[in-house]
């Protein structure tokens, strides 16, 4: 909603710290409809958008130079908090709404929508996935706890991989990642690992997360962060190496999805005069 270099890289994570200087290529100025742009995905060479809580419950659908060539009514849902989007091997899109900024809800969801429905102006929704984090036990919790709210999360292997935005009073950087199997009806997320990215919320706190078409590497996202994980295992993503890359551009980056395998789209917020973008970066110059 609005507003991992490591401290300790936990576990079976390795970890090494990148800042070299950034190829962040604006493309566009998004169009003003999309001024609060949480999610996006793409697929057959379109982007798929959303915004978050209190916009509309709809998709809105962009060329790679921004332009709107569609928008997709959702039906029968609200978008309490919408914040990202995922697509599966079969091109078949997710919704994610379970922004939780003040980790009181109890009604987390995602939404698939089928991919045959995707050229329709508005759809139903092919099923839904609820789930609820089995180490939240207050609603909220206390100031120091706020660990649930998810701005990212991706379809692999026929799980989604949620990956918390830490909101704690004295942030440190944990993230939680959660997995939840991709079928209809309510799951309880499975807790399989905590990570640390570093200690400033600014440029921090994850708001959103992608993986590459090929299932080989994953980034998550802060407002002037990725965080690149690579050589994992296909049955465990947390054993590989974590590595920070700087963007060197600091704005409210809400939003990432890859492009192709080395590509990606970064959408940053519209903030008073800033923000309202869509840029590209290829992960090679930012290593």
């Amino acid at each position: 909603m609005k507003t991992l270099l490591a401290v300790a890289c936990i576990s079976l994570l390795s970890c090494e710290n990148k800042s070299e200087t950034s190829e962040l290529k604006q493309i566009t100025d998004l169009p003003k409809t999309l001024k609060e742009i949480s999610g996006v995905a793409f697929s057959n060479n379109l982007i798929y958008s959303i915004e978050d809580s209190g916009n509309e419950n709809e998709v809105t659908v962009l060329d790679t130079l921004g332009t709107i060539t569609k928008t997709i009514v959702v039906n029968a849902v609200e978008n309490i908090d919408w914040e990202d989007l995922t697509f599966d091997k079969k091109d078949n899109l997710y919704i994610g709404d379970f922004g939780n900024n003040d980790n009181d809800r109890k009604d987390l969801a995602i939404y698939k929508i089928n991919q045959s429905d995707l050229k329709k102006e508005s759809v139903d929704v092919a099923y839904k996935v609820t789930f609820d984090y089995p180490e939240q036990t207050d609603f909220p919790p206390k100031k120091k706890d706020l660990l649930f709210d998810v701005e990212g999360f991706f379809e692999y292997e026929n799980h989604f991989y949620l990956f918390t935005k830490n909101r704690s009073k004295g942030f440190d950087g944990t993230s939680y990642i959660y997995k939840v199997p991709n079928q209809a009806g309510h799951h309880k997320a499975q807790l399989i690992k905590k990570i640390i990215t570093c200690s400033d919320y600014h440029n921090c706190a994850i708001t959103s997360a992608a993986i590459s078409p090929d299932g080989l590497k994953f980034v998550l996202l802060s407002h002037s962060k990725l965080w690149l994980f690579e050589n994992y295992s296909k049955d465990d993503i947390t054993n590989g190496k974590m590595t920070e890359l700087n963007l060197n551009h600091y704005s409210q980056k809400e939003a990432v999805c890859f492009k192709n395998n080395e590509e990606l789209f970064i959408a940053d917020e519209k903030v008073k005069k800033t923000g309202g973008n869509l840029f590209q970066v290829s992960l090679e110059s930012l290593k």
